[in-house]
């Protein structure tokens, strides 16, 4: 089970410039590389993870939970 708070902490670090982490956590490697090497898209995708972040990790949650019943 992923974490919220894990995520939000990931998503934290972007600003020392690690932008994407918080993408990679939850099951997004794709665009969790593009944004580490955009720096979160310039910044744009970087906020707008902020909201959508909580739904992330609920998505990814239920993924796993698909993934290991069936």
């Amino acid at each position: 089970m992923k974490s919220t708070g894990v995520a939000f902490l990931l998503w934290c670090l972007c600003f020392l410039g690690l932008c994407g982490l918080h993408r990679i956590y939850v099951g997004r490697v794709g665009t969790g590389i593009l944004w580490l090497l955009t720096l979160g898209l310039l910044g744009i995708g970087q906020i707008i993870d902020l909201f959508l972040l909580g739904s992330m990790v609920k998505i990814a949650n239920l993924e796993t939970a698909v993934t290991a019943r069936g």
